[in-house]
């Protein structure tokens, strides 16, 4: 044994490395304020101080939306996972193994089943510490996944999106997700059933350019990044200076791209009662 170890033995009081600074105290992304990490997740992972949303992965997600005590996490669809052998500074294998271990997450997309306020609804939402958030065919196969849950429920299915765009690694079968989830969603639309997207800090390239466009209802949370391209690339293509907050989802809501725009406290509430809306009235 140590000297240390003896002395830690002797003191039980020192704190231990888990409970140090480094994670009682988070930094705001937003302001670059100190929060108390138990203040940041009591208040949703928004900043008190600045109302900054922080981006949040799936279990966070089905937590703060759906039922307690509702909440079916689906099963990941089995995918081939490295279809092109691809290989850049590291191997595909190893990004997907060192991904999973740092989220706990088997792909970007996961989906449950449950009810807000007690209407049944699919939800599915995109990791984007997972690679980005990256859409591959994993997450087109997730997509559709949930999309014929929905149906088979005869329920909503919500969409919370956060992606840089399609998955570089699997090349042209990255892109064929696009068109893929554009049936499936129109499979929902025949079944009378209502698509919500609630769009998140960043949904970008691909995504956008799909699925994270099509919705009957378009939500996003304050200051939202959306777009299709990086703004430096428009402005360098158009050779002008976009004006400010371009992308943003206030700027987007002033110019008709989204329906509206909906703080995080509320956001359980507004898919209520977008659902309980949309949803075909059963005949008397």
């Amino acid at each position: 044994m140590s000297w240390l170890s003896r002395v830690r033995k002797a003191i039980p009081f020192i704190a231990k490395k888990e409970t140090s600074a480094d994670t009682l105290w988070q930094k705001c992304p937003g302001c670059h304020q100190m929060i108390f990490t138990r203040e940041w997740e009591e208040n949703l992972s928004v900043c008190p101080k600045c109302d900054h949303h922080g981006r949040i992965g799936p279990k966070e997600r089905f937590a703060q939306i759906l039922d307690e005590g509702s909440v079916k996490t689906m099963a990941v669809p089995q995918v081939k996972e490295d279809p092109l052998k691809f290989r850049d500074s590291k191997k595909y294998t190893d990004r997907i193994k060192q991904a999973r271990a740092a989220t706990g997450d088997h792909d970007a997309l996961i989906n449950a089943c449950g009810t807000v306020d007690g209407q049944p609804i699919v939800m599915g939402v995109q990791n984007f510490a997972y690679m980005g958030g990256s859409m591959g065919v994993a997450v087109g196969a997730a997509f559709v996944q949930g999309v014929e849950e929905a149906i088979a429920r005869k329920c909503p299915y919500v969409i919370f999106t956060a992606a840089g765009g399609a998955r570089m690694q699997e090349g042209i079968l990255s892109l064929m997700q696009m068109p893929r989830a554009t049936v499936a969603i129109q499979k929902l639309h025949e079944a009378g059933l209502p698509y919500i997207v609630v769009l998140t800090d960043p949904t970008t390239g691909g995504v956008t350019a799909s699925y994270a466009m099509l919705g009957d209802i378009q939500i996003a949370e304050p200051n939202a990044l959306i777009g299709f391209a990086g703004q430096r690339v428009i402005e360098s293509t158009i050779r002008e200076k976009l004006p400010e907050g371009f992308q943003r989802a206030e700027y987007l809501l002033a110019h008709g791209m989204i329906d509206m725009v909906v703080h995080r406290k509320e956001l359980k509430k507004r898919i209520a009662q977008v659902a309980c809306y949309l949803m075909p009235k059963k005949a008397a």
